[in-house]
């Protein structure tokens, strides 16, 4: 009896937090930087500068008076790549940087840690706070809060699976940063942490951009991303699911943006909680989400 099926088949969508990395996995990994001149692409010469511009670390500067003064500094970390060396290793320059966190950098503690590797970095978040005394003598207390993530397509994503299965053929669906754009009035007799506004964007939807990256950790993304598609449209009504269950918000607004790879342009979509009088869903700023 023939049991095989005509169905294509499907691979997982699924990323387990608790897969351990072990010796021989890490082993098996491919090492693309590494695998030498075989695999270069254009034209044999060496590079004078390859490397990582805008990492962001804190900065430990004394004041006129000696005081600490601790400010954000955006670094560049480049080395020179000779002609027969396909690539280099970016997390090496950037863990030079750690290495030197005692004695430069703020001794602040690391906020996000690897996916898999175990490495922690400075993770940063562009937020405001705003407090409005309206004309009938209410406060209101808001947070404007910037989450940057990562989209992966859910269409190119299934187009590019029928491109290997019809036709055995390697496709790479696109994903790109992303920017939400979250703002919340806390209820005006309780507070609401940026942490935990973090924490709820985590949650929401779950592909924070990475600051220290090795290959496992590369991998763990990957997986993620394809655990967690989502157009535009679907990560503002992850958002909504998020901050609608939080007493202490009122109202809010959700932004947010997608930096297209396949397009010339971005992809929107902005939800509110629809309060009287609260946030509007008009909303016309969005050259200045920018990462």
């Amino acid at each position: 009896m023939d049991t095989r099926s005509d169905e294509p088949h499907k691979l997982k969508r699924e990323y387990d937090p608790n897969f351990k990395i072990t010796p021989e996995y890490k082993k098996s990994l491919p090492d693309v930087q590494n695998s030498g001149c075989t695999e270069m692409q254009g034209a044999n010469v060496p590079i004078l500068q390859v490397g990582i511009s805008g990492f962001r670390l804190p900065l430990r500067f004394v004041g006129p008076d000696g005081e600490d003064l601790t400010l954000e500094s955006r670094v560049t970390g480049t080395v020179s790549l000779d002609a027969d060396k396909k690539g280099i290793n970016m997390s090496r320059i950037i863990r030079i940087f750690y290495e030197y966190e005692k004695e430069v950098f703020s001794p602040e503690t690391l906020d996000q840690e690897s996916l898999r590797s175990g490495l922690e970095g400075y993770q940063y978040y562009h937020c405001s706070f705003e407090g409005i005394i309206d004309r009938a003598d209410r406060v209101r207390k808001i947070i404007n809060f910037d989450f940057i993530y990562s989209s992966a397509c859910p269409c190119a994503s299934e187009l590019s699976e029928h491109a290997r299965e019809a036709r055995n053929l390697l496709a790479i669906p696109h994903s790109q940063r992303s920017l939400a754009r979250v703002s919340v009035e806390v209820h005006p007799d309780q507070e609401l942490s940026l942490l935990e506004l973090r924490d709820m964007c985590i949650n929401g939807l779950g592909t924070e951009t990475q600051v220290m990256v090795k290959r496992e950790d590369e991998q763990a993304f990957a997986e993620l991303n394809g655990a967690k598609v989502k157009f535009v449209e679907d990560a503002a009504r992850l958002l909504y699911e998020q901050l609608i269950e939080e007493a202490r918000i009122i109202d809010f607004r959700i932004v947010c943006s997608h930096f297209e790879s396949l397009h010339s342009h971005d992809a929107v979509a902005v939800l509110c909680r629809g309060v009287d009088g609260g946030f509007r869903a008009e909303y016309e700023d969005f050259p200045n989400l920018v990462i």
